[in-house]
């Protein structure tokens, strides 16, 4: 069976070139390259305000997709749910998993963000599951988020991606890449995805458990987010 599946950090849909709120625009990127599957990452859920609405509602009912879930991470002052979402061609049987806070904190000067992981079984006529998070930023986070996708991850037919905020050459990768394989390899282009406009580094992932074979990859040059969409077109 084959799919395309789709990850984008599309900052709370703020547009990356006016800096407002644009569902719009993103919606418009993903029409173009129409995922069967599409995690985001960083995404607001319902706070009751004029400007923090539910956007994976929003954004599934832009681009007509049947199936979604929001997955909040963390709640700022109690009130503003923040997270990541997921939108679907089939129906999903979704998990919020919390990776866990680094006890104490090695980068005294950094900044800390509680994450999660959706683990996401698709009900399609071949059956996977995909997994989608956004790392945080220091070393610590990015081991409890590793030990937690990987405790998590079913060994068949499993899609791991997101935001990692990590780069190629992080020594955490190769733990990775141990039980998956890397999409990157059938990218054409550039594989560098952060900032949009003018890319410097690679950040954005997608995985594949050992069973499913990537046909095709791409990181397309679009910019109404800070990060470029990538997807992947998979035999699954």
């Amino acid at each position: 069976m084959k799919l395309k599946i789709m990850t984008y950090n599309v900052q709370h849909f703020q547009n990356y070139i006016t800096n407002v709120i644009d569902f719009d625009e993103v919606a418009k990127v993903v029409k173009k390259y129409d995922p069967d599957v599409i995690a985001f990452n960083e995404v607001r859920g319902f706070a009751n305000t004029d400007d923090y609405l539910e956007q994976t509602d929003i954004m599934q009912e832009k681009l007509g997709y049947p199936y979604k879930y929001f997955a909040e991470a963390i709640r700022f002052k109690n009130r503003y749910p923040y997270g990541n979402a997921i939108l679907s061609k089939y129906p999903i049987e979704v998990e919020n998993i919390k990776i866990p806070d680094p006890e104490f904190k090695l980068n005294l000067k950094g900044y800390y963000e509680t994450r999660c992981i959706i683990k996401a079984k698709v009900l399609a006529p071949t059956e996977f599951t995909v997994m989608a998070s956004h790392f945080g930023l220091n070393a610590d986070e990015h081991m409890n988020a590793v030990t937690t996708m990987i405790k998590n991850m079913p060994e068949e037919k499993c899609v791991v991606m997101g935001d990692f905020n990590m780069t190629p050459s992080h020594p955490i990768i190769p733990g990775l890449l141990q039980r998956l394989n890397d999409t990157v390899e059938k990218i054409e282009g550039s594989i560098l995805s952060f900032p949009s406009d003018n890319p410097t580094i690679k950040i954005d992932y997608i995985l594949t458990s050992k069973d499913i074979i990537c046909e095709y990859a791409d990181i397309p040059a679009e910019t109404a987010s800070d990060h470029r969409p990538y997807f992947a077109i998979l035999e699954i």
